[in-house]
């Protein structure tokens, strides 16, 4: 498994990958993306601001996350100081294909190598209140739970928010 940065012709296998997990994840009555977000373009942006990642198995994109410095306003709800640099990932998925290999952990340990990397010091991320499984991940890997809040861009959802110290590595 390869963790690389991603390249505009990644996009398509992350469209398919998109296309086969939101279906399972509003199954699941986690409704944080539909057939609208994430789109394309959300892609090319991070793609064209060095900001997205794939978990690269034989040419097969298993997995994808935006490791940013992009922090939503509403974290400030949780007593989080939004003026301090944070390695915030966002848009964290893993094929349906090739779940239950620890992809997700992979990608969140590049986000951490990243944030080393840039010598910042705090990792952050939210999740919608009802994905189980990235609510378990989480605390796993060294994340606390921050609080509750909502996101503006998705009206009567829930998100959890997770922060995670890096001062002592």
């Amino acid at each position: 498994m390869l963790i690389r940065p991603a390249t505009l012709r990644d996009i398509p296998q992350i469209m398919q990958l998109i296309t086969e997990v939101v279906p399972v994840m509003n199954a699941a009555g986690n409704f944080q993306w539909d057939a609208t977000y994430p789109n394309p373009a959300v892609f090319e942006n991070d793609v064209t601001r060095n900001q997205l990642w794939v978990a690269d198995e034989d040419g097969d994109v298993a997995g994808i996350a935006a490791i940013t410095t992009d922090q939503e306003p509403e974290y400030a709800l949780v007593g989080w100081d939004l003026n301090e640099t944070a390695i915030v990932i966002h848009r964290l998925a893993v094929s349906i294909h090739h779940q239950g290999k620890g992809i997700a952990s992979l990608l969140m340990r590049q986000a951490e190598l990243e944030a080393n990397r840039l010598e910042i010091k705090v990792m952050r991320i939210d999740t919608n209140s009802a994905n189980k499984a990235t609510r378990q991940l989480f605390p796993k890997l060294g994340y606390e739970f921050a609080g509750e809040i909502g996101l503006g861009f998705r009206p009567n959802l829930r998100f959890y928010c997770y922060e995670k110290r890096l001062d002592g590595i």
